[in-house]
Order: C-alpha cells, then sequence, then structure tokens
C-alpha cells in the first residue's frame, strides 16, 4: 500500500482550447484568501456583490440571478429541473453536443421533448421553429448560444420574439457566451439562461452562474410538483440567494471569491471593450490560419470569435499534431466531438487566454508542426497575416 505521494505540482500549460481557459492571476489569488463561513456577514457581503456583477454582465435586472453550486452543467440542470415538470412539452435545438445535452436533461426531468436539427456547425432560423412551434406549442424552448462543439454563434433575438409569440419560455445555454459576445438578457427577453466559468471569464470551473426571469420564477413557484433535483431546486435557492440567507448547503467561499474577482476584471475592462478584445484576436487568428490554407467549420457569418471550429488540413495527423502542441510546446486544444471527431480542431481564445501572445504562438507551433508533417504552404505567412490585423487596429 503506498503511504506517500508526490507533492502537486502541475505542469504550466497555454490552454488554447474549448475550456478551461487560463485563469488570470488575480483570480487565482482571489481563490487563495481566508476562508470564511458560508454564513459569515462577509461572506454574504461578497454575494450581493456577486449577484450585482453577474446581473451586469448579463445585461438584466433579475432578482433571482445566482451561481449554481457547480458547473455549467448544473445550471443546464437547474434551468431545465425547475421549469420542466413530468409531461410539459419542450422543443430543443440541436446543432452539437450540447444541444444534444440539454434532450437527455431535459427527458430526464421528464419532458416530452421534441428535437428539431440543423447540421453541425449552421444555426437555427425563425423558419426552422416556426411550424415546430406551431404543432407543439410547448412550455419551454430550449437553445444553445454558443456551441462549443462547432464554433457556431446563434442568433437570439428574433428567436425569443418568435418563441413569446406562442407563449412559450425560452432557455438559452450561454456557457461559452458570457463575456465572450454581445449577450442581452433583458432586451431579448429571455427567461432562463445559464453559463460556466471556466470559459470567457478566465475562472476555475465550478460555478454555473444562471438567471431567471419574472416569468420563469412564476413557473417554478407555481410547480404542481417538487424539483426533481433538492439540490438544484431554485424555490429554495432563492431563500438562500435572495434577502432572507437562509441556509441551503454550504457554498463554495473560495470558488465565490474567484468569481468575484472574475466579473471585477470584466466589468473594470468593459463589457464592450472585453467583446472587440474577443473579436479583434479572433480576425488575427482567422487571417493567419486562413494564410496557410487552414479554413473554418463553421456556417459563415455565424464563426465565434472564443471558439474557433477549423477543418484539419488533409493527410494531417490530427492526434500527432495535438500531442505536440501539448508536449513539446505546453498548447492545450481541443478535438472534434461526435460528427466532428478527427476533422476539426477547436481552438479556444477565451477570457484572458484571449491576446495577441496566444495567437502568435499557436500561429507559429502549428506553421513548425505541420512542415514537419509535409504539408505545403508558404512559411512564416500566418504570422504575417496576423501581424497586418493587429497593426491595422492599432491605427
Amino acid at each position: 500500500m503506498t503511504t506517500t505521494f508526490p507533492e502537486l505540482n502541475p505542469p504550466v500549460r497555454v490552454l488554447m482550447g474549448p475550456g478551461p481557459s487560463d485563469t488570470h492571476p488575480r483570480v487565482l489569488q482571489a481563490l487563495a484568501k481566508g476562508t470564511v463561513g458560508h454564513l459569515d456577514p462577509y461572506y454574504l457581503e461578497t454575494m450581493n456583490g456577486l449577484q450585482e456583477m453577474l446581473r451586469q454582465v448579463y445585461r438584466t435586472k433579475n432578482p433571482m440571478t445566482m451561481a449554481i453550486s457547480g458547473t455549467g452543467s448544473a445550471g443546464m440542470e437547474a434551468v431545465v429541473d425547475n421549469l420542466i415538470e413530468p409531461g410539459d412539452k419542450m422543443i430543443v435545438c440541436v446543432n452539437g453536443v450540447f444541444g444534444g445535452r440539454m434532450v437527455d436533461v431535459a427527458q430526464r426531468a421528464g419532458a416530452e421533448v421534441t428535437k428539431i436539427e440543423r447540421p453541425w456547425g449552421e444555426v437555427f432560423t425563425v423558419d426552422d421553429l416556426k411550424p415546430v412551434l406551431e404543432s407543439v406549442r410547448p412550455k419551454v424552448v430550449g437553445i444553445v448560444m454558443a456551441e462549443t462543439s462547432t464554433g457556431a454563434w446563434q442568433p437570439i433575438e428574433e428567436i425569443s420574439k418568435l418563441v413569446h409569440s406562442y407563449n412559450a419560455l425560452l432557455a438559452v445555454d450561454a456557457v461559452t457566451a458570457l463575456g465572450g459576445i454581445p449577450l442581452e438578457v433583458d432586451a431579448w427577453n429571455i427567461d432562463a439562461i445559464y453559463s460556466g466559468t471556466q470559459k470567457c471569464l478566465s475562472c476555475p470551473p465550478g460555478l454555473s452562474p444562471v438567471s431567471f426571469s419574472p416569468a420563469a420564477m412564476e413557473k417554478v413557484m407555481s410547480r404542481k410538483t417538487k424539483v426533481q433535483s433538492w439540490y438544484l431546486d431554485v424555490s429554495m435557492l432563492a431563500n438562500y440567494w435572495g434577502q432572507n440567507r437562509v441556509y441551503h448547503h454550504t457554498g463554495p467561499i473560495n470558488m465565490t471569491y474567484a468569481l468575484y474577482e472574475a466579473l471585477r476584471l470584466v466589468l473594470e475592462e468593459g463589457l464592450e471593450k472585453c467583446h472587440a478584445r474577443h473579436a479583434l484576436n479572433h480576425k488575427a487568428l482567422r487571417a493567419g490560419l486562413e494564410a496557410i490554407g487552414i479554413k473554418y467549420s463553421t456556417q459563415e457569418g455565424h464563426i465565434l470569435p472564443q471558439l474557433n471550429a477549423v477543418l484539419i488540413p488533409e493527410g494531417i495527423d490530427d492526434a500527432k499534431v495535438r500531442g505536440d502542441l501539448l508536449n513539446r510546446f505546453g498548447i492545450e486544444i481541443g478535438a472534434g466531438l461526435g460528427a466532428y471527431k478527427g476533422k476539426v480542431w477547436r481552438i479556444g481564445l477565451m477570457g484572458y487566454g484571449s491576446r495577441p501572445a496566444n495567437v502568435l504562438l499557436i500561429l507559429s507551433a502549428l506553421e513548425q508542426l505541420l512542415a514537419e508533417q509535409g504539408y505545403q504552404f508558404q512559411r512564416g505567412a500566418s504570422i504575417a497575416a496576423a501581424t497586418t490585423v493587429y497593426q491595422n487596429a492599432a491605427k
């Protein structure tokens, strides 16, 4: 029996995959601050500040805005489990892995799920949804705003108008969206939304920011059956995150510190500047990749700046490139999932990781590894193209 174990000494990585992203140094410092009790006055005041910052980042005034103790998948379960009672009708839009996951969660909650699909990398239009809404008349429609498996950016506003014209609630997966692209919960009339800390907020995984509109909370509070999850029951969590601060569970104190500091960083930069930074670094990366013949797999006009899904060049060994990036350069990128397995690389430029140094690093490393496999391109072209983007932006 082993009685001694090595000291923790994780390798230094540049996280440029689909998440987690690089954690900002100030967030790491926040994690190390002294732990207090989950009902300590200081912690309760920290929760107040966290909620107010989440409202600003989500662009909402929803009182029921909080951080679920768990990753983004816990946020998904919290939204679906609270809105759905057994037998309720729900439409779920599936154009990647995470739409499919929402179907599974809804079925487990007892929903009668109608799945509508688009090819991977494409997005939904009101014309896709209208006939299904007309025939199903659901209680809830679920859709992924930033599909992490495909890099597709789903427009929400017009779909929200259509959904509400049929008196349904709109639930949105914003795990990869929050902090990276414009998101307007109140202006777009989103009823329930969930995200994660480990993407564009550059915080370790462990909390899921969620927000429920008054209309959604009215449905939650008027349920005829108990929420299937005690832990994620928002009617109970409302007493902990609301004015009463009634004990529900032991909150993750130090993760709350981390998210608090991550949100402070976003608001210090300013949401518009944060979105513009993600857009600029994406533009530079895209210019660099296209200069060496690497194309995007996502529908044109709907490409996420923070999650770049690109086609692996013909004849290139996918696993070897990703392995060499990790082992020789300390860079992590993501493999393709599902229908994209072996066909796509997913390159993240999220939060603190969305910066010029990372763009130029991944391009130079890719050039070397592709050349070693005999791929034909003009050496240095990717760096030149990306640099031109940055130079033009600085003028």
